[in-house]
């Protein structure tokens, strides 16, 4: 018997696609093409949204649509009280009105605010969120 085995093509890009140009993040690059994305980043950047999406189902089955929809509403105006624009906000109310205040996780301790590199001038910050341009 001839048993022809299965080859498996390989994945890798023919041709890169290299322009000398600024690309947006969502056009292929050299880069793009060459790096490797372990499927679990995906997974792992949307654990927290798919987790929250899965207990609303839950809850609408159960309590019915009252319930996940006064939750929605909470959560949406704990994400609209603002600081000021220079500030970020610590979403200390959207953590305990999801759960999450009760779990540690890399942002707690590696994302302090004395290590963000986006601090700007407040005056500034706030001019320009006015409309004062001088």
């Amino acid at each position: 018997m001839n048993q022809q085995s299965l080859k498996v093509r390989p994945t890798d890009v023919t041709v890169l696609n290299a322009s000398g140009k600024a690309t947006l993040p969502t056009e292929p690059n050299c880069l793009s093409q060459l790096a490797h994305v372990h499927r679990l980043r995906d997974s792992e950047l949307n654990y927290a949204d798919h987790r929250y999406n899965i207990d609303m189902q839950m809850l609408r089955n159960r309590e019915g649509l009252g319930a996940p929809l006064k939750m929605g509403m909470d959560r949406f105006a704990a994400k609209r009280i603002g600081r000021l624009p220079f500030l970020q906000s610590s979403n200390l109310m959207d953590d305990v009105l999801t759960g999450r205040c009760d779990e540690i996780t890399f942002q707690d301790f590696l994302g302090l605010p004395e290590y963000n590199e986006n601090l700007r001038q407040p005056h500034a910050v706030v001019e320009k969120s006015l409309g004062i341009y001088l």
